[in-house]
């Protein structure tokens, strides 16, 4: 059987143990985040070499390049309240703080964790996959004409518009088969639906 479009599979080391109900198994995929560390390390890489270049020819005897000594002059004179040094400084900590996020944050906000219906594989679930799916159930609902869906980590907005029908009916109709097919996405938190229907606007 061929998994849906949208789904992650990740399997998991032999010898990690079987996750705990409820705990691991809703613990979000963490990104690689290849491209940040990629430039950061290019940029480290580029100012190391650059510096190590500069002390090597000043022990050869060399005169040091221009831009380090009009580095070291201007850190030597310009005081700490000066405009440039506080920008340079703010720059340094936002960065810094950029940083720090990218290590702390799982990311992939995108991808739904499944529940784990084997210690050793975890799945994921991509949300326009899973609001495509919630999308075509709420349209085998009589009455509705047009459905907008999207999946957040622990909502599922609907929007619906009904030509026909009373629009409490609807409503009803669309929460029960959207709580079923929530429950038929498999995920490990499943996002409550919240459906607003409404009647199709005047045109013109």
């Amino acid at each position: 059987m061929s998994e849906p479009t949208g789904t992650i599979l990740e399997k998991s080391p032999a010898s990690s143990p079987p996750p705990e109900a409820g705990t691991k198994e809703r613990r979000r995929f963490w990104s690689a985040r290849r491209v940040p560390a990629g430039l950061l390390a290019l940029l480290v890489l580029l100012i190391a070499g650059a510096f190590l270049y500069d002390i090597a020819a000043v022990r050869a005897d060399r005169p040091a390049m221009s831009w380090r000594r009009d580095l070291s002059r201007q850190l030597a004179e310009r005081p700490l309240d000066d405009i440039w040094v506080l920008v340079g400084a703010g720059v340094a900590a936002a960065l810094g703080l950029w940083l720090l996020l990218l290590a702390l944050t799982p990311g992939l906000r995108r991808l739904l964790p499944m529940r784990r219906t084997h210690p050793d594989v975890r799945a994921g679930l991509h949300r326009d996959a899973a609001a495509m799916v919630l999308r075509d159930r709420a349209m085998e609902v009589a009455g509705v004409q047009s459905v907008r869906v999207r999946v957040k980590r622990r909502r599922a907005d609907v929007r619906a518009v009904s030509h026909f029908r009373e629009l409490d009916d609807v409503r009803d109709d669309l929460d029960a088969v959207l709580a079923d097919a929530v429950r038929g996405l498999g995920l490990a938190r499943p996002p409550a639906p919240s459906v607003r229907v409404r009647r199709p606007g005047r045109k013109g």
